[in-house]
């Protein structure tokens, strides 16, 4: 059983406790798929290396399509991290994203959609990386799920101490600017995880495509939580 079997098991059990990650209205918000993979010809190196074109691209996307966020991503096999060495390794590049990306508008709230505990949380300041990064870890009959908060405002580790009790649907983050997310069009990159080992305030959001069975069993799918509903189109 992969961890996505294994989490859809243990929410069944917690059914009307999960709460939102942000702020949705599924009877009037529509979501724009978008594809980073190779597929997507629009985008071409230059624009993915250049954030600034590259978040206007997004935007125009967004807007076109009369979308509030745009969504994609769980082990989707992404071209565009070629922009960064931050993922390049001597046997195999990273090109694997694990999470699920909401690209949205800077300082769009950010919220946790389980009870919990603050586990860790960073600034991972590198071209390309999380930026400010929260890990958050919750206790589902028994077992433990640990949610990763990825791209976010430098004020979101303001406060925080790990420990810390969160509350379902308690904000938690914004989401930041490209000046200090990383690098990148303003997005959150929302993960779950069984097992994180010893890490913390990072956690690896993109791996090998090599790996990619041993990471189905430990990374669920996000839509578990998610829910989404209205996903606007499937162009990019």
């Amino acid at each position: 059983m992969g961890a996505t079997e294994k989490l859809a098991a243990c929410l069944a059990k917690y059914r009307g406790v999960v709460g939102k990650v942000v702020d949705f209205d599924a009877a009037n918000d529509r979501l724009f798929a978008l594809d980073l993979t190779a597929a997507n010809t629009e985008l071409d190196p230059d624009m993915v290396a250049d954030t600034e074109a590259f978040t206007i691209y997004i935007n125009k996307k967004l807007a076109g399509s009369n979308c509030r966020y745009a969504i994609g991503g769980y082990m989707e096999h992404r071209t565009i991290y070629a922009r960064s060495a931050h993922f390049d390794t001597e046997d195999e590049p990273r090109r694997l994203h694990l999470g699920v990306d909401i690209w949205g508008d800077a300082g769009t709230p950010v919220y946790s959609p389980l009870a919990g505990i603050v586990h860790s949380f960073r600034d991972n300041d590198n071209f390309g990386d999380y930026g400010p990064t929260i890990i958050l870890q919750h206790t589902l009959d028994g077992g433990i799920l640990y949610s990763l908060y990825g791209h976010l405002s430098r004020s979101s580790l303001k406060g925080l101490a790990t420990g810390q009790p969160i509350a379902p649907t308690q904000q938690i983050a914004t989401l930041g600017r490209a000046d200090e997310n990383g690098h990148w069009p303003p997005h959150l990159h929302f993960q779950l995880m069984l097992d994180i080992d010893d890490a913390k305030g990072d956690y690896p959001g993109v791996g090998k495509f090599s790996e990619k069975d041993t990471l189905l069993n430990n990374i669920p799918d996000p839509a578990l939580i998610l829910k989404f509903s209205g996903i606007g189109t499937t162009a990019f």
